[in-house]
C-alpha cells in the first residue's frame, strides 16, 4: 500500500480563487484589504518567508507593505512603528516575523498588536478565544491544517488525532482546533514516554516538533493521516519535514508532501486572516 500524497497547490489554488473574489468583492465597495510585515535583522529563512508572503498578497489582490528594519532596531522603534499600523485606517492586518534579535521582547511587542489586526493570532486575546470557542482571528498553520483534511474528505469527528509538538504557535492550537471539530485529541512531546504506541493509535497524525524526520514508518498506524507540518534542511541542502516521507509513505493513508503543503496553506491562511479583518471593519451599511 502506498499513502495517497495530498494535492497541497490544488487545495491552495482553489482556496486562493476564493480569496481573489472576495478581496474584489471589498475593493468595489471601496475597501483595500491592506497586511503590514515587519521583519527585523538580515535571518535568511524569515526574509524568504516575507518575500512569499509579499508575493501571495498580490497574486490575490491584497495590498502589502514591509518594514525591513535593521538588526540593531531598539525596542522603542519598534512599538512606535507597531502603534502607528495598528492607528493606520488602510492596514487590516500587522504580521512581525519571528524570531526577533535577542535583545527585542517578543512578548511585549505581541501584546502591543491590536487583537483586531493579529492575522497570526498571536495576541493573549486571541489565543483565549480559541481556548474558550469563541469565535475570532484563527492560527496560520493549525487552521490550514484543519483546511486540508476537510478539503480530502477526512472526516475528524470521533477520531483519535495526535498531535507531536506542543509549541504555541503549532502544536496547542492545534490541538485546540482538533478538539473544536470533535476530535479525540493526545498531544506528545519530547518527555512523552512509549510515543510510538501512542502514535500508533492516531487516524490523525501531525506532527510538528521541528527534528528531521523523526517519524517513521513504525510510529504510524496503517492507513492514517498523516501531516508533517515540519521543515528543515539536511547537510546536503535537501528539505525534509519531520516525517521520513518515503517509511512513511508506505504505511499511511494520505501523507502531505515537504515542501508543497503545510507551507503555502500557511500562508493562504493568512491572506483569508487579513480578509477577514478587512471585512470585520468595513463599516456596517446603512
Amino acid at each position: 500500500m502506498t499513502a495517497e500524497r495530498i494535492n497541497g497547490k490544488q487545495i491552495v489554488a482553489e482556496i486562493r480563487e476564493q480569496i481573489t473574489k472576495q478581496v474584489q468583492d471589498l475593493v468595489r465597495n471601496g475597501i483595500q484589504p491592506g497586511l503590514a510585515v515587519v521583519l527585523v535583522g538580515d535571518d535568511p529563512a524569515s526574509a524568504v518567508y516575507v518575500r512569499n508572503k509579499e508575493k501571495s498578497c498580490a497574486e490575490v489582490g491584497i495590498h502589502s507593505e514591509v518594514y525591513r528594519l535593521p538588526a540593531s532596531t531598539s525596542q522603542g522603534e519598534l512599538m512606535e512603528l507597531i502603534g502607528r499600523l495598528n492607528r493606520d485606517a488602510n492596514i487590516h492586518g500587522i504580521l512581525v516575523q519571528l524570531p526577533l534579535p535577542e535583545h527585542l521582547n517578543e512578548e511585549a511587542v505581541i501584546d502591543a498588536i491590536s487583537v483586531d489586526k493579529d492575522v497570526d493570532c498571536f495576541h493573549p486575546a486571541n489565543v483565549g478565544n480559541l481556548m474558550i470557542g469563541k469565535p475570532g482571528m484563527l492560527p496560520c498553520t493549525p487552521s490550514g491544517v484543519i483546511e486540508v483534511l476537510k478539503r480530502i474528505g477526512v472526516g475528524i469527528e470521533g477520531n483519535h488525532a495526535v498531535v507531536v509538538g506542543r509549541s504555541n504557535i503549532v502544536g496547542k492550537p492545534m490541538a485546540m482546533l482538533l478538539l473544536r471539530e470533535n476530535a479525540t485529541v493526545t498531544v506528545c512531546h519530547s518527555r512523552t514516554p512509549n510515543m510510538e504506541e501512542i502514535t500508533k493509535q492516531a487516524d490523525i497524525l501531525v506532527v510538528a516538533v521541528g527534528r528531521a524526520q523523526i517519524i517513521e514508518a513504525r510510529h504510524v498506524k496503517p492507513g492514517a493521516v498523516v501531516i508533517d507540518v515540519g521543515m528543515n534542511r539536511l547537510d546536503n541542502g535537501k528539505l525534509v519535514g519531520d516525517v521520513h516521507y518515503d517509511s512513511v509513505a508506505q504505511v499511511a493513508g494520505h501523507i502531505t508532501p515537504v515542501p508543497g503543503c503545510v507551507g503555502p496553506m500557511t500562508i493562504t491562511m493568512l491572506l483569508q486572516n487579513t480578509l477577514q479583518a478587512a471585512q470585520n471593519m468595513a463599516p456596517t451599511p446603512r
